[in-house]
């Protein structure tokens, strides 16, 4: 697995993630929808933490520095 996400990508994916369980724990958004959206912020830390995102491979994105 080569890293293809950059800090941006990141810190963006981690900001998404924390708004979401905010708007979870705080019974904001609810049910099944809470649910799914709960589980999508987990795939966004872990794919942060990891510095690669499955969906951007296949179609050879890549988000990260490259030194020339």
């Amino acid at each position: 697995m080569k890293a293809n996400m950059g800090s941006t990508d990141k810190i963006i994916r981690i900001i998404i993630a924390v708004v979401i369980a905010a708007l979870y724990f705080g019974n904001i958004i609810t049910g099944t929808l809470g649910l799914v959206l709960l589980v999508l912020a987990g795939v966004f830390v872990l794919t942060s933490v990891i510095s690669f995102c499955p969906l951007y491979a296949p179609f050879g994105i890549s988000t990260c520095n490259t030194k020339q």
